[in-house]
């Protein structure tokens, strides 16, 4: 006569549960990085995002541009070069908005108030703005431009927050 043995069904067993436990496991794996919020703007569609808080706003009327830049001296402040320009509302005193990454890195974030809502920078006779302007890093701009490594900002997370002191000439 022919024992009985279980063993079979319980190796069965214990195998399906181990794979149920490897799922559980698996689940406890962190959740890709979520996308940026709804208010945030812009077309970059990575999973990246900034608040930049820009100080010393002068009025109200027009647009806050805030132009994103890759980590690439020879794009900044060129026509063409940067990854991306949101517009806000300008506000008056500080103004606070989001923009879109296309992910964790580092960046150089170039603001100005298109007070007159043109969307572009104006200029004086010399070629200076004439608008309100601001840089990540808040860098001296008295002696011109800022140098590209003083304005570079490392993002290593979404949701980190910039403030930039706007200028006016």
């Amino acid at each position: 006569m022919k024992a009985f043995t279980p063993v079979k069904k319980w190796t069965h067993g214990a195998a399906a549960f181990a794979a149920l436990a490897g799922l559980g496991t698996l689940a406890a794996v962190p959740a890709p990085a979520e996308a940026a919020p709804a208010q945030c703007k812009g077309d970059l569609s990575g999973k990246g995002w900034l608040n930049v808080e820009v100080t010393g706003v002068k009025s109200s009327s027009g647009l806050i541009a805030v132009t994103i830049y890759a980590d690439d001296s020879s794009k900044f402040l060129v026509s063409k070069g940067s990854l991306d320009v949101v517009r806000f509302p300008a506000q008056q005193g500080t103004f606070r908005g989001c923009v879109k990454l296309p992910g964790n890195g580092v960046y150089a974030i170039a603001v100005y108030h298109d007070e007159d809502g043109s969307r572009k920078i104006n200029r004086t006779g010399l070629g200076l703005p004439a608008e309100g302007f601001g840089f990540s890093n808040n860098p001296s701009t008295l002696a011109g431009i800022p140098a590209f490594r003083s304005v570079r900002l490392n993002v290593p997370k979404p949701g980190l927050t910039t403030r930039i002191n706007m200028r006016y000439p």
